[in-house]
């Protein structure tokens, strides 16, 4: 037996956490690290700020930690209204999470590279450099695909949301359409990538709106109380 209310701002807790971890790894962080085809640029970087990378490396592994949790605790609160439709949240989540653990390995070795940890110098300083590179340009495209994960598992939360009843309908249907922003975004990003940078900042209007949204409604209301359910009173989450 569990209250809805209480499940749904633990949740909204998790996304909270998942939304300040990831944004400064891979919203403040990486961007200030990663010069996209200046190799000596990059590996200054890393090697002038070794601290802040690796802060982002342990912000980023707890982020996805919480994401995780973030998905389970939904599928308790959920899995009423459709339990397939809640294990393919979690799936979906969980591939999410993989994809970026494993960028982050590679945002490590660059690293660990450009301070010296990984003896490079048979390689010259140029082809050192070029490697801190390669790193970084492998997280930075991980990242894109891990976006199709971070996309995908949306559509599923904004059904669910939607057919529960619990929350806003228009706030299922924006999660459903971030699904959509951020698969346009990711295919642009590869299709059509002297386009990409420009129209970027577009596709995330809807997904912004809607996880915000979706985490501040949790924490503010849990859930929508039932018809006919007074105020105060626990509703049972059926296993």
């Amino acid at each position: 037996m569990h209250s809805p209310r209480r499940l749904a701002r633990i949740a909204g807790l998790f996304y909270l956490l998942v939304g300040i971890f990831g944004g400064f790894a891979e919203g403040f962080v990486y961007p200030s690290l990663y010069v996209a085809g200046d190799a000596p640029a990059t590996a200054a970087n890393l090697t002038a700020n070794p601290e802040l990378a690796r802060f982002a490396v342990v912000a980023d592994l707890l982020g996805q930690t919480f994401f995780v949790f973030l998905a389970l605790t939904l599928y308790v609160l959920l899995r009423h209204v459709n339990r397939g439709v809640a294990r393919a949240m979690v799936v979906l989540v969980v591939l999410a999470a993989a994809v970026t653990c494993l960028n982050i390995v590679f945002e490590l070795e660059g690293l660990r590279i450009a301070t010296g940890a990984v003896d490079a110098s048979s390689l010259g300083a140029s082809g050192s450099n070029s490697l801190v590179l390669l790193m970084l340009d492998a997280q930075h495209y991980g990242i894109f695909v891990a976006q199709l994960f971070f996309g995908l598992w949306l559509a599923p939360l904004g059904y669910l949301a939607y057919k529960s009843g619990w929350f806003p309908k228009p706030l299922g249907i924006l999660l459903v359409l971030a699904t959509v922003s951020y698969l346009a975004d990711l295919f642009v990003a590869f299709l059509l990538p002297e386009v990409s940078p420009g129209i970027h900042g577009f596709f995330g209007i809807v997904p912004a709106i809607a996880e915000i949204g979706m985490v501040f409604f949790l924490l503010i209301f849990g859930v929508l109380t039932p018809r006919g359910v007074p105020q105060g009173e626990k509703v049972v989450v059926q296993a």
